[in-house]
């Protein structure tokens, strides 16, 4: 059986280009790539590996019958949110139950809500003097970070280090993580 998954992501689409690059020659491929920032780098990386991309504006997304509509008929396996900064609406939830996953670069509950994502998340940690830090990848609901948790990983962190050491610690759990559980979501 082939899998066909949706990648939403804001930003530079590291975890994109890893997520492409794990699933090269495999049952899962990457159908398209939604982004609401016309100058996200991942949509360089929709065009270097010939991947259909959108770009949305807050009012399609929200209100947009028509993008709904889209997704809805596409019927894709899973929706994979890699640094998408927006709340989902609630019809997409309600169709996609279950099929609508994101990556926090942190262990939930602590250091997620709104406004908190990268670097932001990362100062926090460091600023509270935690000493574990790690990723949670979840199911998404209506809230902000707030989903049923499929999976964590914890890293240790020492008081030398500084928000940039975290985010690297933190960025190579993502990337040998979150490819594998997306893989054992759709094979469940």
């Amino acid at each position: 059986m082939q899998y066909k998954i949706a990648i939403f992501a804001s930003g530079t689409g590291t975890n994109t280009a890893n997520l492409i690059e794990r699933y090269k020659n495999s049952d899962i491929s990457v159908g398209l790539i939604v982004t609401n920032n016309p100058k996200a780098g991942v949509i360089d990386i929709a065009v270097k590996h010939e991947i259909p991309f959108r770009i949305i504006t807050k009012e399609d997304f929200i209100q947009g019958s028509a993008f709904h509509k889209f997704l809805r008929e596409e019927n894709y396996d899973l929706i994979v949110l890699a640094g998408f900064l927006w709340l989902i609406p609630a019809e997409l939830i309600n169709f996609y139950d279950k099929k609508i996953v994101n990556i926090h670069p942190a262990l939930l509950p602590k250091y997620g809500g709104k406004g908190m994502y990268g670097m932001k998340v990362h100062r926090s940690v460091k600023q509270a003097g935690e000493k574990k830090t790690g990723i949670t990848i979840h199911f998404v609901n209506e809230n902000y970070d707030e989903g049923d948790i499929i999976f964590q990983k914890e890293v240790d962190i020492t008081q030398n280090e500084t928000p940039e050491d975290i985010a690297t610690k933190v960025h190579q759990l993502e990337y040998k993580y979150f490819p594998e559980v997306i893989k054992k979501l759709l094979h469940s």
